[in-house]
């Protein structure tokens, strides 16, 4: 101590001796540590022991959570799209849709492909293909007997082919041996097959300016949009889609952001099967994207293993059938995530179960000419078959 009565500010142990004793100087590598947990209570400790375990199974559980909603801080978002604004109306004349869009009109319509993947989509893929018959040349379809994920499985096109025979004259089909390597990244086998499903275009008789449609098979533009492309003059060489994006069924609308479904005036030798952005241009309220949209909970079960994110299955309590269908009805997310956006007011907004929408006007024909048959992808249907 000084003179004066103040302390003297030179680092000392001395608050040690006062709580451990005179000799806690002396043992200079115990005595901070030591000196500091003789003056903790023992229910403190015990409680800090306990913390840690938790914190880190907290992180386990729901890391995944705070990682998407901070998505804003480590992802730019993307590019903004040129939007192209789109005219319809079902009594004005094509030539007159396509001056609107400043397009010139051709004399004859260009053919049109429409190529897909398939897994076991087969609803979707009936309801897409009534949608464009009228204005689709020829239907290429691949198939494999293995997912993207490597997992086993048959041929379904094969199998439901008969429900198809309105499109035998113009369809060409595929199928794809899977290589079956377990743990590979599933993009590296989903790239395999689109790059076989190039082959299989060029097999189907494509020629240069004819339209070839890019999109999943539960991506649908509408027919009038198709009809418009291929009577139109001087439309871009690669257009992107923007389509309705809804969830379990057309009750659920999320958005009108999907965009990955594109249309391509075919170039030999440089058009290539993808499913990426290749363009600034996005021709707006072009169709309808519905994801997970499955008549049986089985198949909410075979995709959620077989796309290429199927690491998003954390939990083996992902897979009941109890929760899938619990999901469905409340119109929240499957996989327990965040909203994939890129602003915190798009996350914080998104953050709520999806709105239940009562319309089905401007849906695809045949789900609306099939209704009862395909009800359950409609408003007031959310239980699915359990078979």
């Amino acid at each position: 101590m000084m003179s004066d009565g103040y302390r003297d500010l030179k680092k000392t142990d001395d608050f040690c001796e006062e709580l451990c004793g005179k000799g806690a100087r002396d043992a200079l590598s115990t005595s901070s540590v030591g000196c500091i947990m003789k003056g903790l209570d023992v229910r403190t400790i015990i409680i800090f022991l306990m913390s840690i375990p938790l914190c880190a199974y907290g992180i386990y559980l729901h890391g995944h959570v705070v990682t998407y909603f901070l998505r804003p801080l480590w992802e730019r978002p993307p590019k903004p799209f040129i939007e192209v604004p789109h005219y319809y109306n079902e009594n004005v004349t094509v030539e007159t849709l396509c001056r609107l869009h400043s397009w010139g009109i051709r004399d004859y319509p260009r053919r049109v492909f429409d190529a897909v993947l398939f897994n076991n989509e087969v609803d979707m893929l009936l309801i897409r293909w009534k949608e464009l018959y009228p204005y689709v040349t020829q239907f290429v379809i691949l198939e494999s007997n293995s997912t993207f994920t490597s997992i086993p499985k048959p041929f379904f096109f094969g199998v439901h082919r008969d429900k198809f025979q309105f499109v035998e004259p113009r369809l060409t089909y595929g199928t794809i041996g899977g290589r079956f390597k377990i743990g590979e990244n599933p993009f590296v086998e989903e790239a395999y097959q689109r790059v076989a499903l190039d082959h299989l275009i060029r097999a189907a008789g494509i020629e240069e300016d004819d339209l070839l449609i890019m999109s999943d098979v539960d991506e649908i533009p509408s027919r009038h949009t198709v009809n418009l492309l291929r009577w139109c003059d001087d439309i871009p060489p690669i257009l992107h889609l923007r389509l309705r994006n809804y969830l379990y069924s057309y009750e659920f609308k999320v958005d009108e952001k999907s965009w990955r479904a594109s249309v391509h005036r075919y170039r030999p030798g440089k058009t290539r099967y993808a499913h990426f952005r290749r363009t600034d241009y996005i021709l707006a309220d072009s169709g309808w994207h519905c994801s997970f949209c499955f008549r049986h909970v089985k198949d909410f079960i075979f995709k959620m293993k077989a796309y290429s994110h199927n690491d998003r299955i954390r939990f083996p309590h992902y897979l009941d059938p109890k929760r899938i269908q619990d999901i469905i009805c409340k119109g929240t997310n499957l996989f327990d995530m965040m909203p994939e956006e890129h602003t915190f007011r798009e996350i914080i907004a998104k953050m709520d179960p999806i709105p239940r929408s009562y319309s089905a006007v401007h849906l695809p024909v045949y789900l609306i000419e099939k209704a009862n048959e395909f009800k359950y992808l409609l408003p007031g249907n959310c239980v699915r078959e359990i078979g």
